[in-house]
């Protein structure tokens, strides 16, 4: 009897252990353009509930078997509904958070379990009740705020500009891949993302939107959302690629796979609440009111077409983005991620070297290099958008009077290519794409790097 009951305390004594193991560490906080984030690094997993208090407006989080030994006094709490953040033990062992607020939120929280960069962490969104006017104190002073409203910018009555949606990846508390000297993905590539938009901005008939104006989330289907919200002709997602050997070196281009575009047009057929704007920002096509049938004929011939674009510009970047730094494959990959399913929008994925090299992440880190890359990028997009500028738009419109100068262009053969097929790609003859290449027949091969002179569209000035 009497071990039993020294067996009971001690159980008892490791139970209250592991109630009491997590502990509020570190409290982090970013916010975005229509949220705030707060996350509170634990020690160990712990279970958690929240509810909101009026009169003043406050959020109360109980954690169970947790204890609170983070500071606070250094949270950016302005442009942001927290006024304050104050703690305090709840029946003996658990713990209450109080987020004292200025204004009514939405709030939403969820667990996270360790990752590579950090352990447990309880992540709370704060999102607005309304959205804001300003920007996010995170963000460029010359960065625009996201539009309420899809907008085009007009060149002159009834022509746009072409729209460029720039996605710097990861953000806030996902900082992507780590190089050396703790370079961090996120920094770099919203640094590249920011340089690609001053270059498109200063070009006439272009206009860039960055999806991430600063240093937070945005979850992955939400960077297309916002990309379709400003209308945009393209999306670029910006990364930097990590391996587990040092050695692995190289940029590289992502477009979708046919498998990914597959399962996402299963996906978005079954998703009724976004059926009526699936394919709204570019081909202006609704499934609304459509059958099935009928519906998927309409989306898989959009999927196509944005694919088929999106493997076009990702070529003519990877050639650009090739003159100024090595390259990983001198094709476009594809793959499914999940920021490239886009039904409407033709979209890529640049991946602008491995940061985990210790020489490209001493590149990458440098202004110079990430202005060259930059560069590149726009040289790339710049050259297919006058080869294949979207109706209504000035380009468009200079394109059709031949006013428009068409640089030297390049492809590289990719598997089931031909000659004849290059040539219809990119409208010119058969007899000018081989003069330009100084070939004898019409067989060429996987990897090959083709010549392709100016179309005729761009030559010819008939009176």
């Amino acid at each position: 009897m009497q071990a039993a009951a020294l067996l009971l305390a001690v159980t008892s004594m490791l139970f209250c252990t592991v109630l009491q193991a997590a502990e509020i560490n570190n409290v982090r906080l970013w916010r975005a353009p229509d949220n705030t984030r707060l996350v509170f690094d634990l020690t160990g997993p712990a279970d958690h509930k929240l509810f909101t208090l009026s009169n003043p407006e406050r959020l109360v989080i109980d954690i169970s078997g947790a204890s609170f030994s983070a500071s606070t006094s250094g949270l950016a709490l302005q442009d942001t509904p927290l006024t304050g953040v104050r703690s305090a033990a709840r029946d003996g062992s658990d713990l209450r958070v109080v987020l004292d607020l200025s204004r009514e939120v939405k709030p939403k929280s969820f667990s996270l379990p360790p990752n590579q960069q950090y352990g447990h962490r309880l992540v709370v969104d704060l999102y607005d009740h309304e959205p804001q006017s300003s920007l996010p104190a995170t963000a460029e002073p010359s960065a625009s705020p996201l539009p309420q409203t899809p907008t085009r910018s007009v060149a002159e009555a009834g022509q746009r500009d072409i729209i460029v949606a720039l996605d710097a990846g990861h953000g806030g508390e996902d900082p992507g891949a780590i190089g050396p000297n703790k370079t961090l993905e996120k920094h770099v590539v919203l640094a590249i993302a920011r340089e690609l938009k001053g270059m498109i901005d200063a070009e006439p008939g272009f206009k860039a939107e960055l999806v991430r104006t600063g240093d937070y989330f945005i979850p992955l289907r939400k960077r297309t959302e916002i990309a379709r919200k400003h209308n945009a002709d393209l999306f670029v997602s910006i990364h930097a690629d990590a391996f587990t050997r040092p050695s692995a070196f190289g940029a590289s281009v992502f477009a979708l796979s046919d498998r990914g575009a597959t399962s996402e047009t299963a996906r978005l057929l079954a998703d009724r609440e976004n059926r009526s704007d699936l394919i709204g920002g570019v081909g202006g096509v609704s499934l609304d009111n459509k059958d099935q049938v009928l519906a998927s004929v309409l989306l898989d011939l959009s999927m196509t077409a944005t694919l088929s674009a999106s493997l076009d510009v990702g070529q003519q970047v990877l050639s650009s983005i090739g003159r100024i730094t090595p390259l990983h494959k001198r094709r476009v990959e594809q793959a499914g991620f999940m920021v490239l399913k886009s039904p409407d929008i033709p979209s890529i994925l640049v991946e602008t070297g491995f940061i985990s090299n210790p020489g490209e992440a001493q590149k990458l880190v440098t202004r110079s290099h990430q202005q060259a890359l930059a560069r590149a990028m726009h040289s790339g997009i710049k050259a297919y958008f006058h080869r294949n500028p979207p109706p209504g738009t000035r380009i468009a419109a200079l394109r059709s009077n031949g006013q428009l100068a068409q640089g030297p262009r390049e492809h590289t053969v990719s598997r089931g290519d031909t000659l004849s097929m290059i040539a219809t790609r990119y409208d010119v003859s058969l007899a000018s794409l081989r003069q330009a290449n100084s070939l004898r027949s019409d067989q060429i091969r996987v990897g090959q790097v083709l010549k392709v002179p100016a179309g005729s569209m761009l030559v010819k000035n008939d009176p």
